[in-house]
Parts: C-alpha cells; structure tokens; sequence
C-alpha cells in the first residue's frame, strides 16, 4: 500500500510545482497516473522512491516513511524508470547480478529469475552483450527484469511501454495483472490512455500539480455525465482546470 500524504515540491521559491497532493494505492490494484507533459507525473514518482525530497507532507510505502524510514521503504519498491539509459557499460547479465545484490536475492532465486524472465523478455541471447548496443527496447527489457528479480511488494512504472514491442507490450500487461492479483500494488504512468481504460482498477488525473480525479473510468463518466472512452474524458477534463 502506498499513502501519499499532503506532499508539495517547489523547484523555484514560491512556486509549487506539486501543490498538497493526496493519492491512496491499495494492495491488489493497478493505478494510472496520467497527465500531460509537464503536469507532475515524473516528479512525484521520483518522490514515491525517495530520488527528490519531499519539501512538505510524506510519503509511506507499507507503512515506512520514505523521508524517515528510507532504506526500509525502498526495499519494498521496484521503479521502472521513464528513461532506462543506464549502465551501458555493463552486460545484461552483470547489470542483473548487481540489481539482484542490492536487494540480497539468493544465487538459486536469482538464477530461476533471470532464466525466467529473460525468456519471457526474449532477452536469453542479449544477456552476454553490453547495454548500451542494446535497443531502446531491449534497454527497457531489461530494467523490467533487473526490477522485477526480488518481488518487489509495490510495483511503480513511468511510462514503461515506451520503445516495446507489441509481444514485450503484451507480456507486461499481463504480468502486471498478475502482480496485482497477487496483492501487490502496480502503480503506473502513461500516455498511452486507450492501455490505462483497458488495465487499470482506477486512475488518478493530475495537471498542473494537483489532482483533478481519483477513481473508476465509470465514475469519472459519470461524473462528467459523458458516455465517452478515456480519452476524450480527461482531453475534457484537463481542458477545463
């Protein structure tokens, strides 16, 4: 479960960029967070998994403050972040030993894993070759699996599908319907509304640092008293804030 609690962030003195912000994840469901370029998305994942500090408010993650508790916090998060151009001068399979360390996963655990996952992935044959000749795909590809080896409890995804392929696609929707149906919180943000109306339990929409919808699609069509798909419900909504 993650409670964000009365959060705000200021880059510049004066002006919020997130502004008293309130969001509940419960266990056993997915979550879309959308929002334009520029509404906040990214820069409150990046205080859901203690990368920017919380100028007001808190953040728990099962109950473990992410400002006082952030080693116990973030041993329950897996992030996928929005960019996965990192250690490109590792070998996939160094690069999941190392993920696999941090988290402490046992050698026989994170070999049923990494054999696992990178079939999955159809990532077996690029494990041996440096990130960085992989694709902006496979680079995805394998930050998913380096997350997913040690079962996080509360799974976050800025814009994860960005550069899959329709299988890769395909895989992870499923795997985050199976995550949540095992309890866990799968939280997400994306562009991509036609995959968030068909995924997600609810979502949650934010512009300008704030939150201008919590809930079901079917609530929110109810509430703008509008019969349309998810996308023309929040071009509407956020056209009205």
């Amino acid at each position: 479960m993650i409670e964000i609690k009365n959060i705000s962030k200021s880059y510049i003195k004066g002006a919020k960029i997130i502004d008293n912000l309130n969001l509940e994840i419960q266990d056993g469901e997915i979550l879309g967070f959308l929002g334009p370029n520029g509404a906040g998305k990214t820069t409150v994942i990046k205080m859901m998994t203690g990368i920017l500090e919380i100028d007001e408010g808190d953040i728990l993650i099962d109950g473990k403050s992410i400002k006082n508790e952030p080693y116990e916090a973030k041993k329950n998060i897996g992030l996928i972040p929005d960019s996965p151009d990192m250690f490109l001068n590792l070998k996939g399979i160094e690069y999941l030993n190392f993920m696999a360390d941090i988290y402490k996963v046992g050698k026989e655990e994170r070999i049923k894993a990494i054999s696992e996952l990178s079939k999955k992935f159809d990532m077996e044959d690029a494990l041996n070759e440096k990130i960085e000749s992989y694709s902006h795909g496979m680079r995805q590809k394998i930050i998913i699996i380096g997350v997913l080896l040690h079962k996080p409890k509360n799974w976050i995804l800025d814009e994860p599908i960005t550069g899959l392929d329709p299988k890769a696609i395909y895989d992870l929707k499923t795997m985050m319907k199976e995550y949540a149906k095992d309890g866990n919180v799968v939280f997400f943000s994306t562009h991509i509304l036609e995959v968030a109306e068909n995924l997600c339990d609810r979502v949650a929409i934010i512009n300008k640092g704030k939150i201008l919808f919590v809930g079901k699609i079917d609530e929110l069509r109810e509430k703008m008293k509008e019969n349309n798909s998810l996308e023309e419900l929040f071009m509407e909504i956020i056209s009205d804030d």
